[in-house]
């Protein structure tokens, strides 16, 4: 009995802070590691035995086909990082695809602005490109871009370009606007990315349906058949024939 394994019990408190920072961590790594392939987001399974890290990739089978040696890599650092053994803690990476249009993923549009200003791209150009990949590809409600820092001259500013229509309070605002946020090292200096992207008033979280709570659907009328309407009108008469009937 000594020599089996004691497991610690670990407050519920403590336990919930863990998880937390064990995700902020994750999620940093993955983001500069994994931001070329638009990395979206990780989703976390434990089991008694196991972890299973769930990645969201806009890219996801180019990471699949051409990038299996840089997700092994990926699995080992995580695995040498958190203590994690293939015994009885195992550490399973898993690459999924998103379950909506790329197009509408903010954590990739940001990412292909960031390439674009490292380019060269100007800003103005940069950012309305995004803008019309979002609503005209993708098919989005509304789509902000927000770029700050010395984008022209030694004043610092922030610009921000939108189109469409979003909602900015709320639990809606944390359910319907997809949001990332960058930085990107130019010769001027630091500059702060951000892509706000809501894509529609009804969206699928795993089996569910969510709507927005001021969304009105007007339901078209049918067509109706006048010669099949009778008119219904109660009579004495009616109401005796109707009770002598109930009463046989």
């Amino acid at each position: 009995m000594a020599d089996q394994k004691k497991t610690r019990r670990i407050n519920t408190k403590k336990k919930f802070v863990a998880d937390g920072v064990f995700q902020a961590e994750l999620n940093e790594f993955l983001t500069k590691t994994l931001g070329m392939e638009g990395y979206a987001g990780i989703e976390v399974r434990a089991t008694s035995m196991s972890t299973e890290i769930r990645v969201k990739a806009a890219r996801h089978q180019d990471l699949l086909n051409k990038h299996t040696r840089k997700i092994r890599e990926i699995q080992s650092l995580i695995q040498k990082r958190y203590n994690f053994n293939d015994v009885d803690n195992k550490v399973d990476l898993s690459i999924k695809p998103l379950s909506y249009d790329r197009n509408l993923c903010a954590a990739a549009n940001v990412e292909i602005l960031k390439m674009k200003l490292l380019g060269g791209t100007p800003v103005r150009l940069a950012a309305n490109n995004i803008l019309g990949t979002v609503m005209r590809r993708g098919g989005a409600i509304g789509c902000e871009v927000i770029v700050s820092g010395k984008v022209r001259g030694q004043r610092a500013k922030a610009q921000k370009y939108a189109q469409g229509y979003q909602v900015s309070t709320g639990q809606p605002k944390k359910d319907f606007v997809d949001v990332a946020v960058r930085h990107v090292q130019l010769r001027q200096g630091m500059l702060g990315l951000k892509v706000k992207i809501m894509q529609a008033t009804e969206i699928m979280v795993g089996k569910t349906l969510k709507v927005m709570p001021d969304s009105v659907k007007i339901i078209e009328p049918k067509d109706e058949n006048l010669n099949e309407i009778k008119p219904d009108v109660q009579t004495s008469r009616n109401r005796q024939e109707e009770q002598q009937q109930t009463a046989q």
